[in-house]
């Protein structure tokens, strides 16, 4: 099941089922879907995708959880160390948007990169849970671009302020629910800006998987219905490269995993 987040003229944001072209509206938000369970069926309204906008699945998450190097070429390319324990940090979550909208430079960075991301939505909360019961607490998948100004995230070694300008959190299109995706660690992920793939990897190279990152995270933590996990980035980031390539006012980010879609966002400068 294809779940979004939606709006029209006349039509209150509200959580949806996807069927084919149409979504049928859930008439209340997608948190209290979440914590109610997957829906199995809905007599609700239906409309056409194309005219509805398509908001962040969930437009303000309890939490937003990151994981920094959690790809084996991505530590790599960074000259670390492949981490023996998960590099956790967050975004607030207030900057949080949803696929279409606009990553807004900022005016105080000159180096803001991209970094595709595959990330999973809790379903059932919890503390303490074991590895062996973590899938039985995810709702589902989606994707998360994790936009950082290097040049803030680098000057200290605290990573919240450059990772957490505002727009810095492009999410969706859906959550794609954890019945649909067979393996999550077997998904292709990548990302292109115009038309040219700058990252490609897939989720077999995670250092850290689904079951160990909610082990880690709910043994400090009580994670919530809702709460997104987003698990790194592979390689091909802007600073990495040769020349560096950071995001440019006029460009479109093009993040791609499988089984869930692709997530489109413009970048413009801000004014």
């Amino acid at each position: 099941m294809r779940l979004v987040t939606f709006q029209g003229t006349d039509i209150p944001a509200q959580a949806g089922i996807v069927s084919g072209e149409n979504v049928v509206g859930l008439g209340k938000d997608m948190l209290s879907v979440i914590a109610s369970g997957t829906p199995t069926s809905s007599a609700g309204r239906s409309y056409p995708l194309s005219a509805v906008k398509l908001l962040a699945p969930i437009p303000r998450p309890p939490k937003l959880i990151c994981v920094g190097l959690n790809y084996r070429d991505h530590a790599l390319e960074a000259g670390l160390d492949i981490p023996t324990i998960p590099t956790i940090f967050n975004k607030f979550t207030n900057v949080v948007i949803g696929p279409g909208e606009p990553i807004v430079l900022p005016k105080a960075s000159t180096r803001p990169d991209y970094e595709a991301e595959f990330a999973f939505v809790i379903g059932a909360g919890g503390r303490h849970i074991p590895a062996a019961r973590a899938m039985d607490h995810v709702f589902g998948y989606t994707i998360i671009n994790d936009v950082t100004a290097r040049d803030y995230q680098f000057s200290t070694s605290q990573w919240l302020m450059g990772k957490t300008f505002d727009t810095f959190a492009p999410m969706g299109p859906c959550i794609v629910t954890r019945d649909e995706i067979a393996d999550p660690h077997s998904l292709d992920i990548s990302l292109e800006i115009g038309g040219q793939v700058l990252q490609s990897s897939n989720t077999r190279e995670l250092v850290f998987g689904i079951p160990a990152l909610v082990e880690f995270i709910s043994s400090v933590v009580t994670l919530e219905p809702g709460d997104v996990v987003s698990t790194g980035t592979p390689a091909g980031v802007g600073f990495a490269r040769k020349p560096p390539r950071y995001l440019q006012a006029g460009d479109e980010v093009v993040i791609r995993v499988s089984g869930i879609g692709e997530l489109r966002n413009p970048v413009i400068a801000e004014q």
